[in-house]
């Protein structure tokens, strides 16, 4: 069972730039723990047969609208009901002015309420993609993350086998590193994986007989990057003899991460081999691919086309 994550209101409110109306007691600890958002139309006409409280609330003009309305007592009365639900917040956009039963509700049911002047729509886009963030569900594993080309390489492989030195020769060339050593994944769509290192450790990258370096002070801001979609996922292994390993990419390998499936290359290590280069085309090659394009299948064809047509 997937641990459940949650994010405190507070991080929300001050990440957006949230104006408080009025803040509840719990407000300091308050948590919330969906990524779902609502706008309460329904609810305030009365309907409440499908309504979630734990998500946060957003009025925007249509709401405000149909509320102005209504009289004082019946807008009363759909606050009351509205607020007697534990709602997560309640945000107003536009720069609406809240009413004053607004304000009397929050106060009585004890309810986070805040004003913001950004487009509905486009709060609530922006709002959703935060929450994604915060709590979609992840994981940590040993590995380095680069990005090479735009395409985001998970480097994988036991200690010592040379993930770091290859990422450090990666950096030299031009590419950018987001973690080494611990990365951490977080699916933030159906089947989009984003990479980047706890925070403690972010942009540092620790190298057998050197120690600890910190690659952003060292190379740059242009050799880091905070995170980034992962694309590929790079096996390294020690070269074993006599071990039968792809020499022309037809069949396809894949590694399934929090329940998405990425495509995925076996390098053997062995000394002499510029695992640096063979990494930048590994990475151009799975762009071709996702392009349309695969050498190795177009070989094929051709291969088969020279048969058929006697030309061996």
């Amino acid at each position: 069972m997937r641990t459940k994550y949650t994010v405190k209101l507070k991080t929300i409110v001050e990440e957006h730039g949230l104006r408080p109306l009025y803040t509840s007691r719990d407000y300091e600890t308050a948590v919330v723990t969906t990524s779902d958002v609502n706008r309460p139309a329904m609810q305030l006409t009365g309907f409440y047969n499908y309504f979630d409280p734990r998500r946060i609330q957003i009025i925007g003009r249509v709401e405000s609208t149909y509320l102005d309305t209504l009289s004082k007592e019946q807008r009363r009365a759909a606050y009351d009901r509205f607020m007697g639900y534990d709602i997560a917040a309640l945000v107003l956009c536009h720069g609406v002015k809240p009413s004053e039963e607004c304000m009397e509700m929050a106060r009585k049911h004890d309810r986070n309420l805040f004003i913001t002047d950004e487009d509905t729509s486009a709060f609530q886009a922006d709002l959703i993609s935060t929450l994604h963030k915060y709590l979609a569900p992840r994981l940590t594993t040993h590995g380095v993350l680069v990005e090479i080309y735009g395409e985001g390489v998970l480097l994988t492989g036991d200690s010592g086998i040379g993930k770091s030195e290859t990422a450090l020769e990666l950096i030299k060339r031009g590419h950018r590193l987001v973690a080494d050593d611990a990365v951490e994944i977080r699916l933030v769509g159906k089947d989009t994986l984003t990479g980047t290192a706890p925070a403690i450790i972010r942009y540092y990258m620790e190298l057998r007989g050197i120690g600890v370096i910190n690659v952003r002070h060292i190379y740059g801001v242009g050799a880091v990057k905070p995170e980034t979609n992962i694309d590929l996922v790079v096996k390294m292994e020690n070269w074993e003899l006599g071990k039968a390993y792809d020499r022309l990419g037809l069949e396809s390998e894949t590694e399934t991460i929090l329940g998405v499936t990425l495509p995925c290359v076996t390098i053997p290590v062995t000394p002499g081999r510029n695992l640096a280069v063979i990494l930048e085309l590994a990475a151009m090659n799975n762009r071709q691919k996702k392009m349309g394009y695969n050498a190795a299948e177009m070989l094929a064809a051709e291969h088969d086309l020279a048969i058929d047509s006697g030309a061996f």
